[in-house]
């Protein structure tokens, strides 16, 4: 698989699991949801969306997670990142543009082993949008 370049949506108020099924029923295609407690977290978020991912048969990629109030702060109109992902054979590309995209920037999250099993990192760049970076780890 090539990188791809996709959306990633943050929700407010608990509701990313009605807004992918949302997006699913106008879009189509097939979804994976993943909760903040397949993660190991307890409390409150262990039943919302950490991650939730929407291909369409057209080839468009949405995903879209929770925004958690303890976790990070989110108003409208900031809840929206850039997703840059890949397999491993693109790690060095995508570590590249992870560096270079955090020039005059500011790194959140450095590119480190995630939960998940895949390298992932967060930045948000010198005109302030905020980017994801995810190498797929050996078993994804």
């Amino acid at each position: 698989m090539a990188s791809r370049l996709n959306p990633y949506i943050s929700i407010l108020d608990g509701r990313a699991r009605e807004a992918i099924d949302f997006y699913h029923s106008v879009l189509g295609g097939e979804t994976l949801i993943s909760t903040f407690g397949e993660a190991g977290m307890e409390g409150v978020p262990a039943d919302q969306v950490m991650h939730g991912h929407l291909e369409t048969t057209a080839g468009y990629v949405l995903m879209v997670a929770d925004a958690p109030s303890e976790m990070m702060a989110v108003t409208a109109g900031d809840n929206i990142s850039v997703s840059i992902s890949g397999d491993a054979e693109d790690a060095e590309a995508l570590r590249g543009y992870f560096e270079g995209l955090s020039v005059g920037g500011r790194v959140n999250e450095p590119l480190a082993s995630a939960p998940w099993g895949d390298e992932f990192g967060m930045l948000t760049d010198k005109f302030g949008i905020n980017w994801m970076v995810n190498i797929a780890g050996p078993e994804s």
